[in-house]
């Protein structure tokens, strides 16, 4: 397809190109050879007017321009995306469709994971490709690089739009062991433990649990910190230490591992799990029909 004398094909070339920064790499991305992938960057060279990718080394380096592009690009591609997903009917039955999205391990264990098991049967074209939620991960959503992201509403931007999926409690949790467990357990023995923390991406940002719990306590005795939610059931066998967990995880994980939960003994505020997306999203059949499954996976895993 052309538009106003460019291949659209080559945008996508280039927007490849622009994230490998290898001619090899990108061409095993687009089925292409190595020669033909050269071919289609003269040809955008000359489109341009500019040199976009300069070979340094091994490497290849993007040009001021090709910088200032790139952002733009992938908006563009993102709504062609868009307009061709949503000029027919979405039918999840067989649909074939990769929906990229933005979630913590938290979220992919207690939500996400009964969505690609059901979707083997309901909807066997449908792939989940799951990105952890970090400090790029909000840059990827707006450059409209992902379908949606799921994060606590803190956490979101305003620019974007925005919903509720559902509401989640904490619990106190600990090994199954642990003697706490075996009676009620009050806030003197919440503060008088030794607890895991879960820190989130490379600038270690709390989660919502920890930062509410020093609003309330100040600081807790952590004997541990580590970057996966799903991790921590590991730190907490056979010790005495405890941790605030999402109920929905807790009650994933004490299925499989040694673990036991109770409720907090104090007041604690829920947290709200907002989903986010892409304006070019916003009349996306395809993306609708998956924030409907996400919200009835959540029903489906909610407090019994």
């Amino acid at each position: 397809m052309r538009y106003k004398g460019l291949d659209l094909n080559l945008l996508h070339a280039l927007d490849v190109l622009l994230e490998e920064r290898n001619v090899s790499r990108a061409a095993d991305r687009l089925g292409l050879s190595q020669s033909a992938l050269s071919a289609a960057l003269s040809r955008m060279r000359d489109f341009f007017g500019d040199e976009l990718l300069m070979l340094e080394g091994r490497r290849m380096h993007p040009t001021a321009f090709a910088e200032q592009l790139a952002s733009q690009l992938r908006v563009a591609l993102a709504g062609i995306d868009t307009l061709l997903l949503t000029s027919r009917n979405f039918t999840p039955e067989t649909a074939e469709r990769t929906f990229r999205v933005i979630a913590s391990d938290y979220i992919v264990t207690a939500i996400l994971s009964r969505l690609a098991e059901r979707f083997t049967v309901t909807a066997p074209g449908i792939r989940l490709n799951y990105i952890a939620l970090d400090e790029a991960a909000l840059d990827r959503l707006m450059q409209g690089d992902m379908d949606i992201m799921i994060a606590p509403r803190e956490y979101l931007s305003p620019a974007l739009p925005v919903e509720e999926l559902y509401k989640e409690r904490f619990v106190v949790a600990g090994w199954s062991e642990n003697p706490l467990f075996r009676r009620t357990i009050t806030t003197e023995d919440i503060l008088a433990s030794g607890h895991i923390s879960v820190e989130i991406g490379s600038r270690r940002s709390s989660t919502f649990a920890d930062y509410h719990m020093r609003l309330l306590f100040g600081e807790r005795r952590i004997e541990a910190t580590v970057s996966s939610f799903a991790v921590v059931p590991w730190m907490l066998r056979g010790t005495n230490r405890l941790t605030l967990m999402h109920e929905r995880l807790a009650r994933v994980l004490a299925t499989e591992l040694p673990l036991a939960f109770a409720p907090l003994p104090f007041e604690f505020p829920e947290m709200q799990e907002m989903v986010q997306y892409h304006r070019t999203k916003s009349g996306d059949a395809g993306v609708r029909w998956l924030i409907e499954q996400i919200r009835v996976a959540a029903e489906g895993a909610s407090f019994s």
